[in-house]
């Protein structure tokens, strides 16, 4: 998931942009390249803009003031703000110059809130804002962060040609902003690739979730309650999201693309799984909570042909 962003307009680039070009190629990987990224301090920004970094790339992260330290070590230009949703396309043109690809992971996405949040039709018009920002600045290359939840959940195994049937505020902010951005992004000639993220979990995940949940309360010897179970959910370790996702980013891929893991896991045995890290499933409560009838049984990625290795750097 992606840090919330507080209201705000007060902005503030800082260091100077450095020259590296890039030669795009035809097959899987360019050389580098001049990335931007929002959200780099979040979950799932921070790993990716680390694998970008890694691989050489010259990285420009747009975070929140104030936020600097979280970026743990990337080498990276920093342009700071408080909101970065608030920004005009005329903003966003300037910190885009010469800026080949643009990485947008940013999305409020607080737990409990984010699916009926009002600020989903903020992050929706502020992705439309810095698409067209990226048009003006002359940027190749427009990756966008989308979900599972857009899909028609009724089908279970979910691939790139499922029908999409969002039923949240979240989900159809994200299915409008991979319309729009589709349609446009072919209109101005930029490359555009749509990465939809499913179950991720792993290091800074927020603590509301439920794996750092299961994994606070065994660790404290605290009993578990959860429902039956028997739900069957795509969990994939979010620096294997990275991999993924950084590997789409600097290759050739466009259109939509699922970021997952394409093996479905029970909640149960996902519980059992982490319990037996701390020799405790007599702490799990099975049956406690309710099912609820309303949540799809099966929702389970169906991966794309040449995305199969998360060993990939």
């Amino acid at each position: 998931m992606l840090e919330d962003k507080p209201k705000g307009t007060a902005c503030d680039p800082q260091q100077p942009d450095l020259d590296v070009p890039h030669a795009p190629h035809a097959i899987g990987r360019r050389t580098m390249s001049r990335i931007l990224i929002t959200g780099a301090t979040g979950f799932v920004g921070l790993p990716v803009a680390q694998q970008l970094a890694a691989l050489g790339h010259d990285i420009t992260c747009v975070i929140r003031a104030g936020s600097e330290a979280r970026l743990e070590g990337v080498q990276a230009q920093i342009v700071t703000c408080d909101d970065l949703f608030a920004q005009s396309a005329d903003w966003w043109a300037q910190q885009m110059a010469d800026i080949d690809t643009v990485v947008h992971l940013a999305w409020y996405a607080e737990p409990g809130k984010y699916l009926t949040s009002v600020r989903n039709l903020d992050c929706l018009t502020g992705t439309l804002a810095m698409a067209k920002g990226a048009t003006e600045a002359g940027v190749r290359r427009f990756v966008g962060a989308g979900t599972c939840f857009e899909y028609d959940l009724s089908v279970g195994h979910l691939s790139v040609d499922t029908p999409l049937a969002p039923e949240t505020p979240y989900a159809a902010a994200k299915v409008a902003a991979f319309t729009m951005l589709t349609a446009w992004c072919a209109t101005a000639g930029i490359e555009f690739l749509w990465a939809r993220l499913f179950y991720l979990y792993g290091d800074r995940e927020d603590t509301r979730r439920l794996v750092p949940q299961l994994h606070d309360k065994l660790a404290r010897g605290m009993p578990v309650d959860l429902t039956r179970g028997t739900a069957l959910r795509d969990y994939l370790d979010v620096r294997d999201a990275a991999r993924m996702l950084a590997k789409d980013i600097t290759g050739t891929r466009t259109g939509p693309t699922n970021i997952c893991s394409g093996q479905g896991v029970t909640i149960r045995a996902l519980a059992e799984g982490i319990a037996d890290q701390y020799g405790r499933r007599d702490l799990l409560n099975f049956g406690a909570y309710p099912e609820n009838l309303t949540d799809p049984p099966v929702i389970v990625g169906v991966r794309n042909d040449d995305n199969l290795s998360t060993s990939d750097g």
